[in-house]
């Protein structure tokens, strides 16, 4: 005959295993997964014209622009390069840089009734909208210059190797840039109608559609000091030239794009305690 049980003992067979909580990291990133997929499904893959879309607009700018500056001012090449490769490889990133903007600095609209109910690290709305856009716009990019290359175009694939690294460099620099605007964007309603302007103004100052040797020389600094100057010709070295070697310049963007990331990142963490109030 087994002696019976203590009380201590019989109150620790009867208490319930407890399941530990997820960590504040494991929570976040599902958060994050989870406003990523939603992103994905409501603007792109929620119907077929908002999937085709992605894929499409740029390809109609690449066309219009192709007419105008082959058949109207009869602009060939630039150099050895046919101007239809010259601007797709950088008309591309730019589009998904300014889509990524813009759609980051308004991505905490959508969330509004969730924010105002539900404590969780605001951020990662942002981060999901833009990753969501850059991802889409990367795989649209990739499978155009593939269609180039068949087409006839005098492209290297093998410059991916140093552009797909230069895409995380603009995605970095593009999530500081949207967190700053989306934290602005709660408290002034008018940065997203200031912002559509000032990207075309920008798109203008950057030598996607004209070499920078066109630029006059006194007006050429300034068009130099623009960040997105520099990923440009990066990726025409890569995917048009076939160079692949590092330069110094590479390691000086990278420290700009990680300033971008933390200045918008420490005045969104500034500002998103007051959210609530505001959405």
């Amino acid at each position: 005959m087994q002696p019976a049980a203590s009380p201590a003992n019989r109150k620790s067979n009867l208490t319930p295993d407890v399941v530990p909580a997820p960590s504040a990291g494991v929570r976040d990133r599902a958060l994050f997964a989870n406003f990523f997929r939603r992103e994905l499904r409501t603007r792109y893959l929620g119907s077929v014209t908002g999937l085709a879309w992605a894929f499409i607009h740029p390809l109609v700018l690449l066309v219009v622009y192709h007419f105008v500056f082959t058949t109207v001012f009869r602009t060939e090449r630039f150099g050895n390069e046919s101007f239809l490769a010259f601007v797709a490889v950088a008309l591309w990133p730019w589009l998904a840089a300014q889509e990524g903007i813009q759609r980051g600095a308004t991505s905490l609209m959508s969330y509004a009734g969730l924010i105002r109910k539900v404590a969780f690290p605001h951020e990662l709305v942002v981060y999901a909208s833009v990753c969501g856009t850059l991802v889409l716009q990367l795989a649209g990019y990739v499978a155009v210059l593939v269609a180039l290359v068949v087409y006839g175009e005098p492209l290297h694939l093998s410059g991916l190797l140093l552009a797909l690294p230069l895409w995380i460099v603009l995605a970095i620099g593009v999530i500081g840039i949207a967190l700053f605007f989306a934290a602005l964007q709660v408290f002034v309603r008018d940065v997203e109608h200031v912002l559509m302007p000032v990207l075309m103004i920008l798109m203008y100052l950057t030598p996607i559609l004209y070499p920078l040797k066109l630029v006059p020389a006194s007006m050429r600094p300034w068009v130099e000091v623009n960040p997105f100057t520099w990923l440009v010709r990066r990726l025409r070295d890569a995917l048009i030239d076939g160079r692949l070697a590092l330069e110094w310049g590479d390691l000086f963007a990278v420290v700009v794009a990680l300033a971008l990331l933390l200045g918008g990142r420490w005045v969104f963490r500034r500002l998103s305690p007051h959210f609530e109030d505001f959405v």
